[in-house]
Parts: C-alpha cells; structure tokens; sequence
C-alpha cells in the first residue's frame, strides 16, 4: 500500500508491506528504507457482554449518547421523584447526570457500573 503523508510541509510517500517501509521524500525524492518487525497476530476481542432483557413495563430511561456507566444511585424497588440523579454517565471524558423524568418506583436496573452503553439503551425502567 502506498500512502502520502505531509510532515513539516514535506511530502513523503510511504510503501507499506508485511516485511518492510520504504519511505519517500516526494519534494526532494529521497529514498530512506525502514525496516518494520512483521505485524504480531490480532487477538480477539473480548465478546462484550450481552445487555440484560427488558422484562418490567413503565417509563424506560435510556442512554442520551455512548458512554460507560460510572455509578447508579438507585436500587431496584427504591421511590425516585422527577430530577432525582439516577445514573452518572461517562461520555468524551464527561460525566452526565441521567436523571428520573417523573416520580415513580424503580422496577428494574438493566444495567451494571463500569458497562459500556450505547445510545438509546435501556439503562433502567421506572
């Protein structure tokens, strides 16, 4: 694969294979080879863990954006009033607050501290 790169107002062109770099200063046609190691095996990925089933009915709140759970201030079977902070929500190095929209009783917590969200997952039924 061949690449264009501008570093300090220099163009290089870079080769790149499995066994080594050529490096090419495309302004003053400089050739400079690299030596690269070979790429190390990929391991896989660990299988996130599968988002618990919604199994209560009443108002759903769910994740605004992607993010990861930092904490969650309520239990299940716990009263909650509109404004209550329910969960803290880490996103772009944010914290936000995830709080209740109406009173009500928390009937189930679908997520966990440390889970990583997506947007619109449920995260817990009032």
């Amino acid at each position: 694969m061949k690449y264009v790169v501008t570093l300090n107002g220099k163009n290089y062109e870079v080769e790149v294979n499995e066994t080594e770099a050529v490096v090419t200063n495309v302004s003053d046609a400089v050739y400079a080879p690299a030596p690269v190691a070979a790429p190390a095996p990929a391991a896989a990925p660990a299988a996130p863990a599968a988002p618990q089933a919604v199994s209560a009915s009443g108002t759903q709140i769910v994740a605004p954006m992607p993010g990861s759970i930092v904490n969650i201030n309520v239990s299940a079977g716990q009263a909650v009033k509109a404004g209550d902070v329910l969960i803290v929500l880490e996103a772009m190095k944010m914290e936000n607050d995830i709080t209740a929209p109406c009173d009500g009783v928390v009937k189930q917590i679908v997520t966990s501290k440390g889970a990583t969200v997506n947007t619109d997952d449920v995260l817990l039924v009032i």
